[in-house]
């Protein structure tokens, strides 16, 4: 993606060093088959039934599946068995739910704690002075391997307060790193702000109305 591109050259970043999540949620599997063809392989979803349509729609495809929504307990168990990357733990009862509902034999689910750095009551996360034990916790859980943390923060068109607010999510994963915990991603960034990000130092960036254009509707 061109503009992934342009972020990195201006903040002297490689972009191989940056996965971009398609966020296909209420888009149908044929535009994740359009896009696989292109060469995209990491797709975003929120909502448990319609992903795990899209995952047996596209079983012979190559795809990694990656949950960014919030996260309700009577889902756990569809999470922990179908998807690669979960990015929005807020709660510990939710990690140990994933753990333990994680199939034998599967790799660990690669795991990202989100953080409600805006402070915005309507929003998931937690709270960035609760994040430490929230994170020691995760780590220590089997089937789960932390990879580090996911943001959202509030809408802005001031991108200078935008990647302010990306800066400190990037503190608090330098802080847990700092305590032992070895952590190497940071999932912020959307099609409205993906170069304050990865100026910030996002490895991950979630887009998707600049791939597959306006969001449709959905339950």
């Amino acid at each position: 993606m061109s503009r992934i591109r342009r972020a990195c050259e201006l903040a002297g970043r490689e972009p191989r060093d940056i996965v971009l999540v398609a966020v296909s949620k209420t888009f149908p599997a044929d535009d994740i088959r359009a896009a696989h063809a292109a060469g995209q392989r990491d797709f975003g979803e929120s909502y448990v039934q319609e992903a795990l349509a899209k995952m047996d729609a596209l079983a012979g495809l190559e795809l990694t599946w990656h949950f960014i929504g919030p996260i309700q307990s009577n889902k756990t168990r569809d999470i922990a068995a179908r998807f690669h990357w979960v990015h929005s733990i807020d709660r510990l009862k939710v990690a140990e739910r994933l753990a333990a509902q994680r199939p034998a034999g599967r790799a660990p689910l690669q795991a990202l704690i989100q953080v409600n750095v805006s402070g915005e009551a309507t929003k998931s996360g937690v709270a960035p002075d609760a994040l430490a034990p929230l994170a020691h916790a995760v780590a220590a859980l089997p089937n789960l391997r932390l990879r580090g943390l996911m943001a959202i923060p509030e809408p802005t068109e001031d991108m200078a307060l935008a990647r302010a607010r990306f800066e400190s999510v990037r503190a608090l994963k330098e802080r847990l790193c700092a305590e032992g915990l070895a952590l190497d991603t940071l999932s912020m960034g959307m099609t409205a702000d993906l170069e304050a990000a990865i100026a910030a130092g996002a490895t991950m960036v979630r887009v998707g109305t600049a791939i597959f254009g306006e969001r449709r509707t959905t339950q």
